[in-house]
């Protein structure tokens, strides 16, 4: 097994490119592979079949997996994170320059959520002894109001 891995990459201008099964990359990211099969089916990530048919996929799946993982981490919605993706070229690893085009563009959203949080926090604690936030209508009216 490890001898196929080795026939996979190939040494170009200096550069490892080569392709991954989906457990190495599994491994190797840090997420399951049924996570990598939804990526896949969300247009998040690339594939292709072998004769074989198994999936392989290009190094520069890490890099991409990698944002995905963090742009999750910061609750960036997977819709949202397709969307930013498709704007970069398939099998090449978003580069620091890219990195940056997509986390300023997600950053004025997180800054308005983190407000709205940190209001409701602070709110939380608020008593209500006169049911005044009844008299508005059903449904969390502090939600609504953060």
């Amino acid at each position: 097994m490890v001898e196929v891995k080795r026939q996979l990459a190939v040494r170009i201008n200096g550069e490892i490119r080569g392709e991954l099964g989906v457990g190495e990359v599994a491994r190797r990211s840090g997420v399951a592979v049924s996570a990598l099969h939804f990526y896949e089916t969300k247009g998040l990530i690339r594939s292709h079949r072998t004769r074989g048919n198994q999936r392989r996929f290009a190094r520069s799946v890490l890099r991409r997996i990698a944002v995905i993982k963090v742009a999750q981490k910061a609750g960036i919605p997977l819709a949202t994170i397709a969307k930013a993706l498709a704007s970069l070229p398939q099998n090449v690893a978003p580069t620091p320059a890219d990195w940056r085009r997509l986390s300023s563009a997600w950053r004025k959203d997180l800054d308005s959520r983190i407000r709205k949080l940190m209001e409701l926090r602070d709110r939380l604690d608020d008593c209500n002894p006169d049911d005044a936030l009844a008299k508005k209508g059903a449904g969390p009216r502090l939600l609504d109001q953060a």
